[in-house]
């Protein structure tokens, strides 16, 4: 039920009575088991922040590219320091702090190029903007889809539901984004995080050699269907 809310819950012995509200008329379901799942935020609250007068913004510890807060000799990585809300992204942050403190003059860190993965069934990934997003900054895009449907691997696996969509900047060729959802992505998605970052172009993922049969030649068709070359399709 979208656009919704639960305005009230009544535990009885085995069952749970949920208030559920749409703006128009409310109305009262019984189920088994409720799940309340409203977020995630990092716990900054009774450290003495306020005190030696650290900035905070919505809940989050405000830092630069290198973890360093506004207050010297402070830093933050990880939930307290915003979201993405991801072990890997919290992992390298430290890295990049650490190393900065020690002098050895890491590149900052760029949230746009921390890849997100949803472990459910089917899996989720991504990486960088949405079309939308490209869109809404003024960007012309090229934007390539393909199917699970069209992989030989994802057949044989019998997961042939699913897609990968890529988005392309129409005058440079520079991919901004990747949405991947279906078997496996979640360790496919790694392959465009590493694109991006080397700033590759479509022409160099066009013309790379991906192994058959793999998911991953889903990826470089992708990339095909984008500029009306794609093959399996």
């Amino acid at each position: 039920l979208t656009n919704t809310k639960v305005t009230k819950l009544e535990k009885k012995s085995d069952s749970v009575v949920a208030t559920i509200d749409d703006g128009k008329k409310p109305q009262t379901i019984e189920f088994d088991r409720v799940i309340s799942a409203v977020g995630v935020v990092g716990n900054i609250e009774n450290l003495g922040l306020e005190k030696l007068g650290v900035k905070t913004e919505r809940g989050c510890v405000v830092i630069d590219g290198y973890g360093k807060t506004n207050v010297p000799g402070i830093y933050a990585i990880g939930d307290v320091a915003g979201p993405p809300m991801l072990a890997h992204k919290a992992e390298h942050e430290g890295v990049v702090c650490i190393e900065a403190i020690k002098g050895l003059h890491p590149h900052a860190m760029d949230k746009l190029l921390i890849p997100g993965c949803t472990y459910c069934n089917p899996q989720v990934a991504s990486v960088g903007l949405t079309e939308a997003k490209a869109k809404e900054g003024g960007r012309e895009v090229r934007v390539g889809r393909f199917p699970f449907v069209g992989n030989g691997k994802a057949i044989a696996l019998g997961e042939d539901q699913g897609l990968v969509k890529v988005i392309f900047d129409k005058k440079t060729g520079q991919l901004l984004g990747a949405h991947m959802i279906g078997a496996e992505v979640t360790e496919l998605i790694q392959g465009y995080v590493v694109a991006m970052n080397l700033e590759t172009t479509e022409e160099e993922l066009m013309h790379t050699v991906f192994p058959h049969p793999t998911l991953s030649e889903m990826m470089k068709e992708a990339v095909l269907d984008a500029y009306g070359r794609v093959l399996n399709i």
